[in-house]
Order: C-alpha cells, then structure tokens, then sequence
C-alpha cells in the first residue's frame, strides 16, 4: 500500500480506503464477511474509513466504532458525514442552510455519530450534501469551529453533489474547508477541469468515491440486472440509466489491457490523478478487498491507457434518479 499526503491536514492516507456505504443501503451484505473485510484491508495497509450517519442511521457508524477499537495500535483515520435535516439527496440550489443544516442540526448530528460509533472524536465531520451559497450564511463554520475545539473532530469537508463537481469551488476557495469528497472515475472526469485545480492551489484534500461507477465499471451488470426493492440500487438503475451505463461500459471493454479486469482498470485510473488523496470503493467481501488494495501497488495507468480513456467521458446531469 502506498500512502499520499492528504492536503493542509498533512495525514498520510493509504491510496485505497474504504467506503462503508454498501454495509447499509445495499442488500447481500454479510455481516461476518463485513468483518473479515474490513480487517484484511487494515492488514493490507488500509488507514482511512469513510462512513455516514446515513448509512444505515449509525449502523455503519458502529462498525467502523468496533473496527477502532479492535486495533488500539494503529492509526485509522475515521470520517462520516452529517445528514440534511430535510433528508432530501442530492441538494437542490433553493435549499437553505436551514433547511439543510441549522447549527442545532449540526451539533446534535455530530453529537449522534460519536454515540454510534462510541468514539470520543472523528478525524474527519462532513456535510453529506452542499450548496456552496451557503458561504454566504456563515453560522455552519462557527458551530462547527466550537464543535472542533472541543476536540469532536480534526478537519471538515463536504461531500459534493453527484455529477456537481463545480459546486463547491467557493468553498475550497474559502479557506474555511480542509477536504472535499467527489465522484471521479472513467466516467466522471470533469473533476479534472476546475475542481481539482482549486483543491492543489488551495491544499484541500481530495476524497474520490464511486470509482467503478455504482458497479458498472466493474463490468458484471447488463441490461437485464435487477435489485431488491429495498437495494438502492433498484431506484439508480433505472432502464434510462441501465442500459446506457451498460453499453458504455461494453464501449471499454476493447480497451482494458489482456491480465487485468475492468475494476482493476477503473480503480487503477482513479489512482492515476495526483491530486487524488485517496479513492473509497465499497467493499464488502475479502475477494474484493485483496483486488482493490492490490491496485495500489500496481501503480498509475499508463499515459497512452489514460489518454484512450479520455475518450469515454460521459457528462451527466443530475436527475430525479441520480440521487
């Protein structure tokens, strides 16, 4: 595992971390195998836990709480988010901040996630929605500037809006931020042309999520996959988004190296942008784990297999699908 420098936080974070959505809003999830998951990326060098409120209303929370606790020795450096008080996913421009998130809201979401996890502090607190006018209403940065000071957590970010890299720019041009998290992978690469930029000029850690797309980067689903009504999965995967992200993803296949897999590739090419701190897929199984963590040895795509890949770059507009 190689690790990166992760902005004006200065923490070393492994390349691969782990994203703990899927222990929650996904079906198939075995909990021992969660586990067993989770404990292997931690031998294999992983330091850096995403989880939510969210995920699960603090059941992801918890488990990342145990996964602490299990190694008093090492660092893990912990981060969740707090959820909008109108629990609507994605922000809307007309929400806000107290529609989203009050100071109180703050306070006691912030207060409900250390209970979950039963840690006396996060290394990272983020706003699981955002709107950058916000800035102009700055009671969110006083409350959670006392909440920092009483040592709750280190640092705060937000987590952007899928298919929304631009909204956010003002915020890590405020100063007022230390990380961002954003969808980047083969598909969504407009991170690239404005937001990453800020985040070097401005030493703002860069968190990359959905490395394989939801799933499609992985090349396993085709147009006839289905999902429990209580997967999330069964409200994203819409016809209109299925079988579009399908025909792209069998648009890569000509394209992928002969000994290395679609997810190999797509986690590979996230790793390849330098501005990237760490990528989180979500990981659920020990097979998965050993591929995902594996690719950071393996290094960077090479510049002729990138420069191919900018050709599939997919602009997508948020929706009422997108969530």
């Amino acid at each position: 595992m190689k690790y990166r420098r992760f902005g004006k936080t200065n923490w070393q974070l492994s390349e691969v971390g782990y994203g703990m959505w899927g222990m929650a809003g996904w079906t198939g999830s075995d909990l021992e195998e969660v586990h067993r998951a989770l404990r292997r990326s931690v031998e294999l060098g992983c330091n850096f836990f995403d989880t939510a409120w969210g995920y699960g209303a603090g059941k992801s929370e918890a488990i990342l709480g145990e996964l602490v606790r299990d190694y008093p020795d090492r660092k893990l450096y912990t981060a969740t988010k707090i959820p909008p008080k109108n629990w609507k996913w994605p922000s809307r421009r007309e929400f806000s901040l107290d529609d989203c998130f009050p100071p109180e809201h703050l306070e006691e979401y912030v207060t409900a996630s250390l209970k979950n996890a039963g840690l006396p502090s996060f290394d990272l607190m983020q706003f699981h929605t955002w709107e950058d006018h916000w800035l102009q209403d700055d009671r969110w940065y006083h409350k959670l500037s006392d909440l920092k000071s009483q040592g709750l957590f280190s640092a705060i970010g937000i987590s952007q809006n899928r298919w929304e890299p631009w909204n956010g720019i003002e915020a890590v041009k405020s100063g007022l931020i230390d990380a961002v998290q954003v969808i980047y992978n083969i598909f969504d690469q407009n991170p690239e042309d404005e937001l990453f930029p800020a985040c070097l000029k401005h030493d703002i850690g860069v968190i990359a999520r959905v490395p394989f797309d939801e799933g499609t980067l992985t090349g396993t689903l085709t147009k006839s996959s289905t999902w429990p009504k209580e997967d999330w999965r069964s409200t994203y995967f819409v016809p209109e988004n299925l079988h579009a992200s399908v025909e792209r993803a069998e648009a890569l296949r000509p394209v992928v190296p002969p000994g290395m897999t679609m997810a190999e590739m797509a986690l590979r090419f996230t790793l390849s942008e330098p501005t990237v701190g760490t990528v989180i897929p979500g990981m659920r199984s020990l097979r998965n784990v050993e591929a995902n963590m594996g690719c950071s040895d393996a290094g960077p795509l090479s510049a002729e297999l990138r420069q191919q890949l900018t050709h599939h770059r997919w602009v997508r507009q948020p929706t009422t699908w997108s969530q």
